[in-house]
C-alpha cells in the first residue's frame, strides 16, 4: 500500500478515504463499520442426518413452479430474486431450497432488516423444520451464532464472514437496508455460496441489476389465495376534515368487530392521534418503534383485546391478521412513498378464510406516490 487513499476496508470494501481513519502507530481502519463489533460465528457442524419438512397445507401452483425453480437455480449456482406480491406466501416458496441445502449439509442464513420479523419467522421455522437446530440472531440475542438454519437481522450479518451457503433475504425494500450500501456489502460478504432476493417491491435498481447479470427473476402476481389485491380508496380532506373521515371509517369497521391499523408517518403523530380519538375509542391503543412493551402490545391486538392500533411503520410487513381493515392517515406525507403504501395494503385480505377488507388513504392532497400505489395493486390484479 502506497498511499493511505488506497485503503480499501475488507470488512465492507470502502475505500473512500473521508471515512478512513489512522491510529497512534498509522495502521488504517475504516470509519464505516468500525461499530460492527463482536464475536463472529464459529463453523457450524451438522449434527444428524434427518432433515424434515413440515407444513399442513399445499403450495399453490405457482408458489410450486417458482419452489422447483429456486431449487434448480440453486442446484446450477444461479442467484435468484423473487418479486412476489403481498400474500403470496414467498417465505413458503424457499423452503424446498432450504430442505435440499440442509440435507447436503450446506449452512443456511435467512436475513431480515427488522427485528420483530425475525422473531416471528425464527419461531415459524422451529415448526417447519422441526428436526433441525433453528436460532435467531440480533441486537440483544447473541449468545449463540451457528445452526443448521439461523435466521438474522442485517446488522448481524458482518459476524458471517463468507459462511452461507444458501443466503436468503428478505424485505430487501425495506428500512435500514434498503439504500444502504454498508449493509448490502455485509451481506455479499456473508455469502460463500448463492443467494435468494424476495420482495413485493424491488426498486428499479435491482430490477435492473439483475436483469443485466447471469441471474434470474421469478415472478409471482396472485395471492395464494387466488383473491385479488384489496385495492385501496383515494380520500382527499382538508385539515380539519381528515380526523372526521378518520373516526367515520373507524367507527364503521369497528361496530362490524374488524380490527383496523391506522398508520401514521411518525412517533409524535402516532401518540398526538391516539390522545385525540381515545375518548371517543377506547378499546384500542398505539404503538411504534420506542416502546419497549411493543411485543406485549402488538401481542395483545393479534388476540382481540385492543380492536385498533396507532401505528408507524414498525407493523408495515409482517403482519397477518384476519379480517384486518387499514386506514393510513396522512398518506400524503413524504415518508410514504409508492413501495411503502403497496406493502401498508398488503396487511389486508391475507387469510384465505377473510380475502377481502378495505385500505383508506386519507391526505390533505392525492399525491403521485398514492395514485401510484394504486395502479400497481390494480396491475398485478390483472393476473388472476
Amino acid at each position: 500500500m502506497t498511499s493511505k487513499s488506497r485503503y480499501i476496508c475488507p470488512r465492507c470494501g470502502n475505500g473512500d478515504p473521508t471515512y478512513i481513519g489512522h491510529d497512534k502507530k498509522g495502521n488504517p481502519y475504516c470509519r464505516k463499520c468500525i461499530l460492527f463489533y463482536g464475536a463472529e460465528a464459529p463453523k457450524h457442524k451438522f449434527e444428524g442426518n434427518l432433515v424434515t419438512l413440515s407444513i399442513p397445507y399445499s403450495l399453490s401452483k405457482e408458489q410450486k413452479a417458482i419452489s422447483k425453480q429456486l431449487v434448480t437455480n440453486y442446484k446450477n449456482g444461479i442467484d435468484s430474486l423473487v418479486n412476489a406480491v403481498c400474500g403470496s406466501g414467498k417465505t413458503e416458496i424457499v423452503f424446498d431450497s432450504i430442505k435440499h441445502a440442509l440435507v447436503h449439509k450446506q449452512t443456511v442464513g435467512f436475513a431480515i432488516p427488522r427485528r420483530d420479523v425475525v422473531i416471528e419467522l425464527y419461531l415459524r421455522l422451529k415448526t417447519v423444520f422441526n428436526s433441525n437446530s433453528v436460532i435467531a440472531v440480533y441486537g440483544g440475542s447473541t449468545s449463540k451464532l451457528d445452526a443448521d438454519i439461523v435466521v438474522l437481522t442485517t446488522h448481524q450479518l458482518y459476524r458471517y464472514e463468507k459462511y452461507f451457503d444458501l443466503l436468503i433475504l428478505d424485505e430487501i425494500d425495506a428500512f435500514p437496508f434498503n439504500g444502504n450500501d454498508l449493509l448490502y456489502a455485509m451481506f455479499e460478504r456473508a455469502i460463500k455460496g448463492h443467494s435468494i432476493l424476495m420482495s413485493a417491491t424491488p426498486s428499479e435498481k435491482i430490477l435492473k441489476t439483475y436483469k443485466k447479470s447471469n441471474k434470474m427473476i421469478l415472478e409471482l402476481n396472485t395471492r395464494y389465495h387466488k383473491h385479488p389485491l384489496p385495492v385501496p380508496l383515494l380520500i382527499e380532506k382538508n385539515s380539519l376534515q381528515k380526523l372526521s373521515c378518520l373516526k367515520i371509517y373507524l367507527g364503521k369497521y369497528l361496530s362490524k368487530k374488524k380490527p383496523v391499523l391506522i398508520f401514521v408517518p411518525t412517533i409524535a403523530i402516532c401518540e398526538e392521534l391516539y390522545n385525540k380519538i381515545k375518548h371517543s375509542f377506547n378499546n384500542g391503543y398505539y404503538v411504534h418503534s420506542k416502546l419497549g412493551n411493543r411485543p406485549e402490545i402488538i401481542k395483545h391486538f393479534k388476540q382481540g383485546k385492543y380492536q385498533f392500533l396507532i401505528t408507524t411503520a414498525v407493523l408495515e410487513r409482517g403482519v397477518t391478521i384476519r379480517d384486518l381493515q387499514v386506514i393510513v392517515f396522512g398518506a400524503d406525507n413524504e415518508l410514504y412513498d409508492e413501495h411503502a403504501l403497496v406493502q401498508i395494503a398488503g396487511r389486508v385480505g391475507r387469510k384465505a378464510d377473510a380475502p377481502e377488507g378495505e385500505v383508506i388513504f386519507i391526505g390533505e392532497t392525492i399525491t403521485n406516490a398514492m395514485e401510484k400505489a394504486r395502479e400497481t395493486i390494480i396491475s398485478k390484479n390483472k393476473s388472476l
